[in-house]
Parts: structure tokens; sequence; C-alpha cells
């Protein structure tokens, strides 16, 4: 397991040189201020040696200026202050009497100092292009693993929060997805063993396999059945290209909300023009399908408190092989406003200075006490959210997602169509 990182979101951590939000605080109305630092220790640094005995001179001090520019400024910044700091030296020390004079050596330190300052800053410069590429990619890889869901997506209201523990890196083994399709709106959340890149390929195997199967199969089992083929697929893919991916497994909870379908006449009579056939209209039959690949069971957030459904006792994706005995379907009640909370066991496994677990159950029970709006998806999302960086002290051991999805029951006479 990596080392502990702390998580604040999107935002760099307090303390970390990140060039991006270094850029943010040296910018006022939109205008770079980088320049400001290096220009007024410049005339500080002038007004000082002005003020003081020819015995003790503090021009060549000046050098400190190029450096300082190096750090904040542009390349081209840069060796302005480099130049402007070298003639600033040779107007000041000229004008002191001779016996005073710093002379030639400082003036070469001055110059030397510029020109290394300039080409340290160009380093810098590019390897902050470089760093701000790889997020980009990692930021492209995280949408495209972890993709964007629009409101009311499958007819479910939803909310999702994904904490990698690597800040760095921003993906990593978690995945979550809700797929509408013929039979009904699929949920899938689930977390990849181990860490890197080969959890977040294993995560993009199951994504792709899931959102295929759960648009087309009508039964949940038959979905569950791909997902884990896909995984032992995906394992044997990797083990003979000689990774070290023969124990790769993945816990998953497999959520499914049954739909029930009407569609309208297609003709008024057989002399009107025809119409076209109505869209199917999802409807809440009141209860969901899970199946649990060992994982930690999901909980269900009402108005009147706080429940789990029973713990999953199947075997995770992927371990078929050793015994396989395929993790039962389960068929529980989900009343219209209740909210099913799942989440991996970076919220579960978040312990406090004391080595304590993060009460996940009992805290959001407190909360549903307190606050009965609480069931709503965005605001349960924060508040576990919130819950669990300030039980650990924003210091996560291992990746975060949690998840909070709801039947969205359409408004009087909306018909909707199928995604």
């Amino acid at each position: 397991m990596g080392g502990r990182r702390t998580v604040i979101e999107q935002l760099p951590p307090a303390g970390r040189t990140d060039p991006v939000q270094r850029q943010r605080i040296l910018r006022l109305r939109g205008h770079s201020v980088a320049w400001v630092p290096p220009l007024l220790l410049l005339i500080g640094i002038t007004l000082a040696d002005a003020n003081t005995s020819g015995e003790f001179r503090i021009i060549s001090w000046i050098v400190l200026v190029p450096g300082i520019a190096a750090a904040i400024c542009g390349v081209w910044g840069t060796g302005a202050f480099a130049v402007l700091s070298l003639l600033t030296y040779f107007a000041v020390d000229t004008s002191w009497p001779h016996q005073y004079q710093t002379g030639l050596p400082d003036f070469i330190l001055v110059a030397v100092g510029g020109i290394l300052a300039t080409l340290a800053c160009a380093v810098r410069v590019r390897g902050e292009q470089r760093m701000l590429h790889m997020k980009d990619v990692a930021e492209t890889t995280r949408r495209t693993l972890l993709r964007p869901l629009a409101p009311g997506w499958g007819g479910l209201d939803h909310a999702a929060v994904y904490l990698a523990a690597d800040s760095e890196a921003r993906v990593g083994g978690d995945f979550y997805d809700i797929q509408p399709g013929l039979h009904g709106t699929r949920v899938l959340l689930g977390d990849v063993q181990g860490k890197g890149l080969s959890a977040v390929e294993a995560a993009a195997a199951l994504l792709g396999t899931f959102r295929e199967s759960a648009y087309h199969e009508p039964r949940l089992r038959t979905v569950a059945d791909r997902l884990e083929t896909r995984m032992l697929r995906h394992v044997h893919y990797c083990a003979s290209l000689g990774y070290d991916d023969d124990d790769r497994f993945a816990t998953a909870i497999l959520v499914g909300f049954p739909r029930t379908e009407w569609r309208g006449p297609t003709r008024r009579d057989s002399t009107s023009e025809p119409e076209p056939e109505a869209p199917v209209l999802p409807v809440s039959p009141g209860t969901v399908e899970v199946i649990n690949f060992g994982h930690e069971p999901p909980l269900v957030i009402s108005h009147g408190g706080v429940r789990s459904l029973p713990p999953g006792d199947g075997l995770p994706l992927g371990l078929s092989e050793l015994t396989y005995h395929p993790p039962p379907l389960i068929t529980v009640p989900l009343a219209p406003g209740e909210t099913l909370l799942l989440v991996t066991d970076g919220v579960t496994e978040a312990r406090d200075s004391a080595d304590v677990f993060y009460p996940l159950r009992d805290s959001v029970a407190r909360a549903a006490a307190e606050d009965p709006d609480i069931a709503d998806p965005q605001r349960l999302v924060q508040f576990v959210r919130d819950a669990t960086l300030r039980h650990c002290g924003g210091r996560l051991a291992d990746d975060t997602t949690i998840f909070a999805v709801r039947r969205r029951l359409p408004p009087p006479g909306e018909v909707q169509a199928p995604s």
C-alpha cells in the first residue's frame, strides 16, 4: 500500500509547489503579478546599497533577483530580470568612488548568476508543462473510466465523489457507473484489489463489460456472470503478458432497478394518421435486485432511519476458478424516497489517530435522525465525504468512492424514453 497522502479534492494540499496553484496565487484580476517580488527585491537592494557606507556594499546581492524570478516567472521574465540586474549593478557600482567599487569580479558573478537563473527557469517551465500534460492525461483517463453521469440518468437521482489516495494519479481501482437498458437500470460499484495502472486496466475492463451487458441482458444474473468471465479473461490475458496479476480480483455490488413497460396506442382509428409509438415508461415496483461480490453491503437511508442490506457472501470477481458458488441474487424492498448508499473500503477502513475505523452506519444514522433530508443523494454523499475526511484527518489510506442513488419519479403526465 502506498504512502498516505492528504486529500482535499481537486485543490493541491497546502505546502505543495503545484504550478497551477502557484500561478493562481500570483494572478490579480486575471493578470500575472509574478514580476512584483523580484522587482521589489531589486529596488530594495539598490536602495539599501545607496544608504550604506562604502565599507559595506551589498549591491552584489542583486544576483538573488534573477534567482527569485526563476522560481515564479517565465523564461522571458527571468531573462529580463537578469539583464536588468546586470545593468542596475553596473549603474550603482560605478556611481561610487573608485575605492568603494566592487568591480569586475562581482559584475561577472551577477552576469553568471543571471544566465544560470534563466537556464534553471527554462528547465522548471519545461518540467511544469510536462507535469500539467500528465495531469491532463490523468484527468482524461478518470473521465473515461468514471464517465460523467447526466442528472436523472437511467431514471435515478444520483451523486458520487471519488477521492484518490494518490492525489497525483487522481485515478485508481475504484469504479462505478449507471447503465439504463432495455430491461431496467443497472448500477455497479466496485474496488479492484491492488494499486497502480494494472488496477485501472482491470476496472476499465469490468466497466466496459458492464455497460454492454447491463444494457442488453434481461437477467441481472447474466450480467453478473459476464462480469466474472471478463475478470477471469483479463487476469489470464495479463498473465500471458508476464504481468504479476495472477491474484487480481475485485469486490463489487451489482444493483438492478427493474422496469415495466407501457406503450400507448399506435393509431387513433383506422382513418387517422399513425402516431409514433409511445416511449417506455419506467415505474417504481418498490424493489431492487442486488448481487454482492464480497463487497461491503449497501445502506438504505430513508426519513425513518438507516438499515443495511444483507451482507454479501459471494466470492469477489475473478476467484471463481478456486471454488465458485455464484453469489445469490436477493430482492429487497426500496420504497420511493429511500436512497441506496454504496461505498468502497476507503470509507469503512478510514482510521483516526487512535486507529479506530470510521463508523459509517452509526454516523449516517445520527445524521438521519437530525436531518430527515439527508437521504437526498447530493447531501448524503457530501456528508459522508466530509465525515470520512474529518475522521481520518484528511489522510486516506486507500482510494475512496461514495455513491448514492434513488429512484426518480417522473412528474405526473411525463413520459420518459429509455436511454
